[in-house]
């Protein structure tokens, strides 16, 4: 049976060995209870994460159905665009902590339940994706022109203009039909008091960091999709950066206020794989142009994945050192504990 262009064998061990991850990650980097992560620990994990990622890669460059090569670099490309669009998760992460009083030392529960759920709901959004692209080839020019579109927004976002999470509609709209505790109840989401079952603010925190995925999603997903059109590929890459988030989250969260110019890097970065996408779209471009009676003769430009690969990685790189170096020459030292 084949889904997607792949046997249903390969969607099974793929599911099963991210499964497997999981339950791994649980056990050695989540310890139930009083568990406070450190930056040892989550660097340890963060490169395990990475080292099981590129043998993943390694595996799609020897024993992929065809073009095997090309498909290793398309996988690479897309794990580095999610993952330096995964970056920006991480200011939201430490805001809503902040917000909800979260400790650091339950942070990393509501982290692994966000983590699964936006694993559930990456498959399903990339699955969608897949057939609309599929089908409707066109959808890879709107996707284009809504990165360019937030790629712009990046460079207008005021980072001190945060919206207030208890006014996020999934939580307003959970508050009226659910009861909620005032304090934190440990690592625990639910508790009973006075004989009713009642949500913590600790539930209420992953609510939010779910539906605050979704948003990050429908930028991340359509700049994959500018990679590759491959949905094994796509799907792939999207879930093994995601899969190291929590750890990068524990990682960075000490100096992550420091990367004060990412959000422009980040921008460069969609716009630069908008207009790939969009230069890739020539033919609707110049037909669309007939239909509106001029005549247009766009090239088609192929941005090879070796290019791409180059230019998101240094955009990342320059972004991630630039800060570095305005902080310190602004005297402020990060305090990694």
């Amino acid at each position: 049976m084949i889904i997607n262009g792949m046997p249903l064998w390969a969607w099974i061990i793929f599911y099963a060995l991210v499964l497997i991850m999981l339950v791994a990650d649980l056990k050695m980097f989540g310890r139930k209870g009083e568990h406070e992560v450190n930056v040892n620990e989550a660097l340890r994990m963060t490169a395990v994460w990475i080292g099981v990622s590129l043998l993943f890669c390694a595996g799609i460059y020897f024993f992929y159905p065809s073009d095997s090569h090309e498909m290793a670099l398309e996988f690479l490309a897309g794990y580095l665009i999610e993952k330096s669009l995964s970056m920006d998760n991480l200011f939201v992460f430490l805001m809503l902590f902040s917000f909800f009083g979260i400790e650091r030392k339950y942070q990393h529960e509501v982290l692994f339940w966000g983590i699964f759920g936006a694993l559930v709901l990456r498959s399903i959004f990339i699955f969608a994706g897949a057939a609309m692209v599929e089908r409707f080839e066109w959808v890879l020019g709107l996707f284009g022109l809504f990165l360019l579109y937030t790629g712009a927004k990046m460079f207008r976002h005021d980072d001190s203009e945060r919206s207030d999470p208890s006014q996020n509609i999934i939580v307003r709209w959970f508050r009226k039909v659910y009861p909620v505790t005032d304090r934190m109840h440990g690592d625990r989401f639910f508790v009973i008091e006075n004989e009713r079952r009642m949500a913590t603010p600790l539930f209420v925190a992953l609510l939010v960091i779910e539906t605050t995925d979704v948003a990050f999603a429908v930028d991340s997903i359509p700049a994959v999709f500018s990679v590759s059109r491959d949905p094994f590929i796509v799907l792939t890459s999207n879930i093994f950066a995601i899969l190291g988030l929590r750890a990068l989250y524990f990682a960075l969260a000490a100096v992550a206020k420091y990367f004060t110019y990412l959000k422009y890097g980040l921008g460069i970065i969609l716009i630069f794989v908008g207009v790939k996408m969009l230069l890739a779209m020539n033919e609707y471009i110049n037909s669309l142009a007939a239909v509106m009676g001029f005549r247009l003769n766009v090239p088609h430009i192929e941005v090879p994945t070796p290019l791409s690969l180059a230019v998101i990685f240094g955009v990342l790189l320059f972004s991630m050192l630039f800060s570095v170096v305005v902080t310190r020459n602004k005297g402020t030292t990060p305090n990694i504990k």
